[in-house]
């Protein structure tokens, strides 16, 4: 006997074996949870304990700030990389480099996906590297600015011993002088 398959070794289940099967499973987990006295007020403040753990507010807010810079990037190849590349080949729209591999042959890849052609889109392919670049570009610039400031903390001069200490250490010499 499998574990997908009923008690009399049938393994086609119907939708109500599969209600039946979940339903069960639902009541001896509750029944497990109120009996070691965990229900869900506990896991309701577990969930709390971890969402308001500081490393995944950092998360949520670097995610926010990176969908942000994600449009900065997309900004930065559509309007200026791509145009001065563009301008540097010939004044050709950078996005529309595709290869049509079935179909007519169009001459805009936004006329070929209407005619239904398949089309190998490099140009487009060739946008996202460059994106990918300037965003591993950022992160690299980021990630070495908080290792410069690790490497400076760790550096930090300590402060003197106290005067107190000094004086001990120097009677101390002066006697193993004697």
């Amino acid at each position: 006997m499998s574990f997908l398959s009923k008690p009399n070794g049938d393994s086609d289940f119907t939708a109500a074996d599969i209600l039946k099967l979940s339903r069960n499973a639902l009541k001896q987990e509750w029944s497990r949870l109120q009996d070691t006295n965990q229900g869900p007020r506990t896991m309701f403040k577990e969930f709390k304990e971890f969402a308001l753990r500081g490393n995944v507010i950092d998360l949520a807010v670097g995610v926010v700030i990176g969908a942000a810079f994600t449009t900065i990037v997309n900004s930065l190849v559509g309007d200026v990389i791509n145009p001065v590349i563009g301008l540097l080949i010939g004044g050709i729209d950078f996005s529309e480099f595709f290869i049509t591999l079935k179909g007519e042959h169009a001459m805009t890849l936004e006329a070929a996906k209407k005619a239904g052609a398949v089309t190998l889109n490099y140009g487009l392919f060739i946008n996202a590297v460059i994106k990918f670049l300037i965003v591993a570009f950022a992160i690299f610039i980021v990630v070495k600015q908080i290792n410069r400031l690790k490497r400076s903390e760790a550096v930090a001069p300590t402060a003197p011993p106290p005067r107190q200490e000094i004086l001990l250490e120097e009677i101390r010499d002066l006697l193993a002088k004697k």
